[in-house]
């Protein structure tokens, strides 16, 4: 493991996050699971899907 994560680990054990920021970071990944989620089961509007442009050399 990389010395500079454990000490970011240690500074996150000594002052954790507060609750607000914990209850933010679960509400991004609820909301990135509910847009996966809509998308796996083919309710996502075709305008809002990306398309690959491809490259020509």
């Amino acid at each position: 493991m990389n010395p500079v994560w454990l000490m970011r680990m240690s500074q996150w054990a000594r002052r954790p996050p507060s609750a607000k920021r914990v209850k933010l970071v679960f509400g991004i990944i609820v909301v990135a699971a509910m847009i996966w989620g809509i998308e796996a089961l083919g309710y996502w509007p075709e305008w809002a899907k990306a398309e690959r442009i491809e490259r020509k050399f």
